[in-house]
């Protein structure tokens, strides 16, 4: 009987209940104490490291029964980081994000004064994706847009409208200050549409 105890012990540490219930876990994947809520609708690539405290979550609480969330191989997720998923998060691949990120497609209606927002239905906002190579600073919240592929959000900016491929961002609303140009191999500052200043 000890020796079942520890087998089951020892299987349940290896492969948490989520792992086992997650839509797929690629090899070489890792969610470190990780709180998982929908885990039918959630999909990891490989080599995706989740570190300590993230909250992965996709439900239909906006009436799509096919909710997903998708993580591309290889990418590093900071510690307590919170996506929550209501009808499409998609994460690329070799995504590089801080601690403390939060994405969402979603967000709690507050358009009625006379009742508390906790008491409001959860709104749809666009799904979101975050493009193959980008980098999301620490605190960077991500509601309802889109982040371009090797773009880069930086600390405690809050995305709220697309950002193009190749752009750096930053601030709260955030705000495009650099893109890298193809012509001069380099990144250069421009205004908030991401046209060049010269």
């Amino acid at each position: 009987m000890r020796k079942l105890f520890h087998l089951l012990t020892w299987y349940l540490f290896k492969y948490p209940f989520y792992k086992l219930s997650l839509a797929k876990l690629g090899s070489r994947s890792k969610l470190i104490n990780a709180k998982v809520d929908g885990a039918k609708r959630i999909s990891i690539g490989t080599a995706v490291y989740i570190n300590n405290g993230g909250w992965l979550a996709c439900l239909p609480l906006t009436g799509n029964n096919n909710c997903s969330l998708t993580i591309g191989d290889g990418t590093y997720v900071g510690r307590f980081c919170h996506f929550y998923a209501t009808s499409k998060i998609e994460i690329g691949r070799k995504v590089l994000m801080a601690d403390k990120v939060y994405i969402a497609d979603n967000l709690h209606q507050f358009e009625n004064i006379n009742m508390p927002v906790i008491d409001q239905p959860i709104k749809q906002t666009t799904g979101v994706v975050i493009g193959d190579g980008a980098w999301l600073g620490e605190n960077v919240c991500v509601i309802g847009a889109s982040v371009g592929k090797q773009s880069v959000v930086g600390a405690n900016s809050v995305v709220m409208k697309d950002i193009p491929d190749h752009c750096v961002a930053v601030g709260a609303p955030a705000k495009i200050i650099k893109r890298y140009s193809f012509e001069k191999n380099e990144w250069l500052k421009t205004n908030e549409n991401g046209e060049f200043i010269n």
